[in-house]
């Protein structure tokens, strides 16, 4: 396992400015700007939203994650000459070439985010991140900004699933780096899974940018690449007591390979050759790191056996083999037999070493198929998961938006004819309501000016899942989930590494009660309109229904 880069922030700082320059954004938003820029309206104080409305792969919880890659944008947002350039270009010929200039001055300084910490279980509806400042520069922001947390909290998501799945004592290798949607894909993935809860990573480069543990063993084609123990080289090995006498390592495998033929009643003429040569000649590599792959051929008549023997050998020299892994096939049934030919070995020959390997198991998992190993007996230490990780086959995207909730301190809303896709109007506090038992039970969405809900003392709300009803609830515990995390050009929150986010989303989904947790039909969890929020909100609807004949007045 590697160690984290010292300088991980600035590695993410320098990768933001180059993955998500200001260009990287929809072409409306740039025209959105112009116009408002004619019409006088772009310093205009506007506030915007971004929320999702369903949890995804039908759970009862989201994971909100790429608030520091969001901050770190704001914080270097400018249009280069270059950029300015290439929007001259574009855009219609008619544009006013004093927009351009306007352009080039841009920056965030008068931008303000109030957001949800990262890594902190959220919910359908509830406004995980509100952008305040000049309405043409927020609107520019948009795309980027729903770039940023749309996949990074899907994935995220994801990976919080799969160790629900897989429990807290299995580790959980994610190795999908060449399944991923592209290399930008790929270390998101490593990254945000991490943060969710897998333990290491094959990604080189997620280690060295982001400090994820890194770990890895070998492919089938070292494997088969061997044919003969004639391309074994060297061919020995330096004990680790102290003596500088080499070892003949291949004799000295040959004897233990005897022995534990001997001891399985296996058949010497079904071991293959290459294969034993593959292994040795990687144990002398890394004889402190030996877990190779055993199911190239077969893994109980030849795989199994090529490894206990070089793993003796090398237990002999005083070396410590780690463990194999699995890749084909039944992963239970035949990581029970892995684990009894190691258990025999260790009594028979007295070598405890073989009391502690590690077997991994790797083929293709999906979420359905990592639960049930729970359910099923076997013996496997780590599950690496790729394809279904990081493409998130259930469900693809989690549709995060991004909407106007105020303009000049006036409340926006959307109205729809889809009630789901209707905005909540105005500026926000959100607050997260405890039980006795310290459970999260329900999300309260308030008016910003609004009196924060107290301990003990009773609230009256409107639940989102309801039209009308309203109901009462008394916390025991709330919490303000909003804090500001950028004012002023500046970044006003501690920015955390991998792993401190990683700690936050275990303690955070700790809140959750197991009823939420749940892969398969979770209960849902309350979000709900404070009294004068939803007041509000009636009023405009009733209000723009009133206000739609305003051509046949005049």
């Amino acid at each position: 396992m590697a160690a984290p880069s010292s300088n991980t922030c600035g590695l993410t700082e320098r990768s933001i400015r180059e993955r998500v320059p200001p260009l990287l954004t929809d072409l409306y938003q740039v025209t959105m700007a112009y116009a408002y820029w004619r019409t006088g309206r772009h310093q205009e104080p506007a506030v915007f939203e971004l929320f999702f409305r369903n949890n995804p792969f039908g759970g009862g919880f989201t994971l909100f994650a790429g608030m520091q890659d969001c901050l770190l944008f704001l914080r270097s947002f400018h249009f280069t000459d270059e950029d300015v350039e290439f929007l001259r270009s574009v855009l219609p010929p008619a544009t006013d070439p004093a927009f351009f200039q306007f352009l080039r001055g841009l920056d965030c300084s008068g931008v303000t985010l109030r957001a949800i910490p990262e890594g902190t279980v959220v919910f359908a509806r509830v406004p995980l991140m509100e952008v305040a400042g000049p309405l043409a520069v927020v609107q520019l922001l948009e795309t980027s900004l729903l770039c940023l947390v749309n996949y990074a909290s899907l994935v995220c998501s994801n990976a919080a699933r799969f160790r629900l799945a897989a429990g807290p004592k299995r580790k959980l290798l994610e190795l999908g780096l060449r399944r991923a949607q592209g290399p930008d894909g790929g270390l998101t993935a490593s990254r945000y899974t991490h943060i969710g809860g897998f333990d290491f990573t094959s990604n080189v480069q997620a280690g060295f940018q982001y400090g994820v543990p890194v770990a890895g063993t070998m492919a089938h084609s070292y494997v088969t690449s061997f044919t003969s123990l004639e391309e074994v080289l060297p061919k020995t090995l330096v004990a680790v007591n102290g003596d500088s006498t080499p070892v003949d390592i291949i004799l000295l495998t040959k004897g233990w390979l005897s022995r534990v033929c001997e001891l399985l009643g296996s058949q010497p003429g079904k071991i293959h050759e290459g294969e034993l040569a593959a292994f040795l000649s990687y144990a002398i590599a890394y004889p402190q790191n030996f877990l190779p792959v055993i199911d190239s051929f077969s893994v109980g008549c030849s795989g199994l056996l090529n490894f206990c023997a070089v793993a003796l050998a090398l237990c002999e020299l005083d070396y410590k083999p780690l463990g194999v892994r699995l890749d084909s096939g039944d992963l239970c049934r035949q990581s029970l037999e892995v684990r009894r030919v190691f258990r025999l070995c260790s009594e028979h020959f007295s070598v405890s070493a073989f009391d502690s390997l590690t077997i991994v198991g790797t083929n293709n998992i999906t979420e359905q198929s990592m639960a049930e190993l729970n359910e099923k007996e076997n013996e496997i230490d780590v599950v690496g998961v790729g394809t279904h990780l990081v493409t998130c086959t259930q469900q693809p995207s989690l549709g995060c938006v991004y909407k106007l909730v105020e303009v000049r301190a006036s409340p926006r809303m959307k109205i729809s004819e889809d009630p789901e896709k209707s905005t909540v109007p105005g500026r926000k506090a959100v607050y997260r309501l405890i039980d006795a038992e310290g459970h999260a039970f329900l999300d309260l969405v308030c008016l910003v000016a609004e009196a924060p809900p107290e301990a003990g003392v009773s609230v009256s709300c409107y639940p989102l899942s309801c039209d009308t009803s309203c109901v009462s609830v008394t916390p025991a515990q709330v919490i303000c989930l909003r804090q500001d995390m950028f004012t002023k050009g500046q970044v006003t929150q501690p920015l955390c590494s991998a792993t401190e986010t990683r700690a936050k989303v275990q303690s955070s989904l700790q809140t959750l009660h197991p009823r939420h947790k749940r892969l398969q039909e979770p209960d849902s969890y309350t979000v709900a309109l404070s009294e004068k929020l939803h007041t509000l909100v009636t009023e405009i609807r009733e209000g723009s229904s009133n206000n739609s004949n305003f051509l046949l007045a005049n």
